[in-house]
């Protein structure tokens, strides 16, 4: 298997712990989807930046959770883009649903990769599509995780 995965931390909510976060991810992607080739890059950001980015790139005002970016270039290329993750979000999210913000940060992980392997969430066919392979795919996670070790003592830098 080869793939290429970074990590980029520009939020100041959290500590993540680096290494079990890309242990997380790359078990998502090898393990749980079968990716053997990708470039990943996922980014943590505030609220600031991501609102940014969903206005200036997406032209959706206010913030949002997750946006992937997509740069794969047809069926025969490998898994390519980029997910930013706001993790302001994560932490409100998970009081809204009474989850802890480390399993939202996985949620948002599994949700962007699925962005990028095809999956749509604007028709309602399509979300309830997308919402049972991340549920299914967070669940195995969960399984095989402790999720809440993502709360690293020291803060991952970039």
């Amino acid at each position: 298997m080869s793939g290429d995965l970074s990590l980029r931390n520009r939020q100041r909510a959290r500590n993540i712990d680096a290494r079990m976060l890309r242990v997380v991810i790359r078990h998502l992607l090898e393990k749980s989807l079968g990716a053997d080739n990708y470039d990943l890059a996922v980014h943590l950001i505030g609220i600031a930046e991501i609102t940014r980015l969903n206005e200036t790139r997406l032209r959706h005002a206010g913030s949002t959770d997750v946006i992937s970016f997509d740069y794969s270039e047809g069926p025969t290329k490998p898994l390519a883009g980029e997910i930013f993750v706001c993790l302001e979000e994560c932490i409100l999210q998970a009081g809204r649903f009474k989850t802890a913000w480390q399993e939202e940060l996985a949620r948002y992980i599994v949700h962007g990769v699925l962005h990028l392997r095809g999956y749509d969430d604007l028709a309602p066919a399509a979300r309830r599509r997308m919402r049972r392979e991340e549920v299914r795919l967070l669940n195995e996670l969960k399984r095989r995780f402790s999720l809440r070790k993502l709360a690293g003592v020291t803060k991952l830098r970039g």
